[in-house]
């Protein structure tokens, strides 16, 4: 993981609308977001792209930040869409997502990989491959494969709320060392000042 540039491009997944905007599922979106504001920018509808997009500076470098306007499914549309226009290879994206296997607070940094049953993942996967690297931010297991699908169409509870809020600082912190010092050093810090994976069940 460590030989891996900092990314160019930050791809946060979710589902489009104010429906949706609370729901665990658009983790991604509300990471983006944080970034976004921090930087004084607002998102902008680019067609061309599938998406919403805006530009901020960030630990001395430009970063490009990406909302799909496509549903959760169709994620890869997307992700294709701005390789092809920006030019980049796929390993100077970072994808942005929920993840039921991690608890509320946990965050993770990973290189590559399956889709460990998430669409959006999935998707990305079927139209661009899967070496790319991921950060996967906790959102809890219902307990019931079955019941994962409602599970992240629902907003979390004010407390899970919290700890979740808590990892998207610590995510964002990540990615500035990161870009100052490597993946390993933005891994190792991800990892120790977020909790421990909690031995939660596989998605659905």
């Amino acid at each position: 993981m460590n030989t891996t540039s900092a990314p160019v491009v930050v791809i946060g997944l979710g589902n489009p609308g104010p429906k949706h905007a609370a729901d665990r599922h658009n983790a991604g979106f509300w990471l983006v977001d944080r970034l976004a504001e921090a930087g004084g920018q607002r998102f902008r509808d680019e067609a061309r792209l599938s998406g919403a997009t805006c530009q901020v500076a960030f630990a001395g470098r430009t970063l490009r930040l990406v909302k799909p306007s496509t549903f959760m499914n169709a994620s890869g549309q997307c992700a294709r869409r701005v390789m092809d226009y920006y030019q980049i290879a796929l390993d100077d994206i970072l994808v942005v997502h929920d993840e039921v296997d991690l608890p509320p607070g946990a965050a993770r940094l990973k290189v590559g990989g399956g889709h460990g049953g998430h669409n959006g993942l999935r998707d990305i996967i079927a139209h661009c491959g899967p070496q790319f690297p991921r950060l996967r931010l906790g959102v809890g297991h219902p307990g019931d494969r079955d019941a994962v699908a409602g599970h992240v169409l629902h907003a979390p509870g004010r407390d899970e709320r919290a700890l979740i809020d808590e990892a998207l600082a610590e995510s964002v912190r990540a990615l500035g060392i990161w870009y100052e010092q490597g993946l390993q050093r933005a891994t190792t810090y991800l990892h120790t000042a977020t909790p421990r994976d909690a031995g939660l069940g596989p998605a659905g």
